[in-house]
């Protein structure tokens, strides 16, 4: 299901197990490993346009149990003409955000990771996984861009790269990429999904490419290859 605002929330069976957290002026949901190995990897669970801490819990699911799970709530309103919830770019500039409208909240990012890193000292933040949906998907991609090296894999949900991204792929060389997207999805077109694919797999990025029958969602066969691909973070 779509993990935002108009669709409502979908927490774990057990939302008892999530904690609030404030730090470093950020809002986040977070779950404990559910064992205690350590160090304890870590996966990011970045939403979408109008979408919050709550929103990407739908997928807990598919996450390694061993895993310390944080969802952030993004740093600005979405300014939706209707719906609530936050964005990560100040402004939308047009449909699909470039790299640049990211800067300013992965400039903020950085300081809620390391605010993170201390705060949870036995999760492992040198290398992390990426969990992002839509709008989260860029963001997610604009961080690895940025910080190649801190990401162990990354999951773009029904989203896209965001514009100017092409001549810093490089980068990504060696990353393992999921993209999983809806061929019915009438907010973020395949075609852009589709694009992504050919342009990682160009810059030598590992890339795991799913579609299904389904509109801005999460199709069930993808969701099952998602699991596995986050089996190893």
């Amino acid at each position: 299901m779509l993990p935002a605002s108009k669709q409502g929330y979908y927490l774990p069976v057990f939302p008892e197990m999530l904690t609030d957290l404030e730090l470093d002026g950020w809002t986040l949901k977070v779950r404990p490993p559910l064992d205690g190995s350590e160090p304890r990897r870590v996966v990011w669970m970045i939403h979408g346009w109008t979408g919050d801490e709550r929103s990407m819990w739908v997928f807990a699911g598919r996450m390694p149990k061993d895993a310390l799970l944080l969802a952030p709530r993004a740093p600005y309103p979405s300014q939706h003409a209707e719906l609530d919830g936050y964005s990560w770019v100040m402004q939308r500039s047009g449909e699909f955000s470039p790299l640049p409208a990211f800067q300013p909240a992965l400039e903020s990012f950085g300081g809620l990771v390391t605010a993170a890193a201390t705060h949870y000292p036995s999760g492992d933040f040198t290398r992390v996984g990426f969990i992002g949906f839509s709008q989260g998907a860029a963001f997610s991609f604009a961080w690895a861009l940025s910080q190649p090296q801190r990401v162990s894999r990354l999951a773009a949900l029904a989203g896209f790269l965001p514009g100017g991204a092409e001549s810093r792929l490089a980068g990504l060389a060696g990353l393992p990429v999921f993209i999983a997207h809806g061929t019915q999805d009438e907010t973020v077109p395949v075609s852009l999904a589709r694009q992504a694919e050919e342009q990682l797999t160009a810059a030598g990025a590992q890339v795991q490419y799913c579609e299904g029958e389904t509109g801005h969602k999460l199709a069930a066969e993808c969701a099952r290859q998602l699991a596995e691909f986050m089996a190893v973070v």
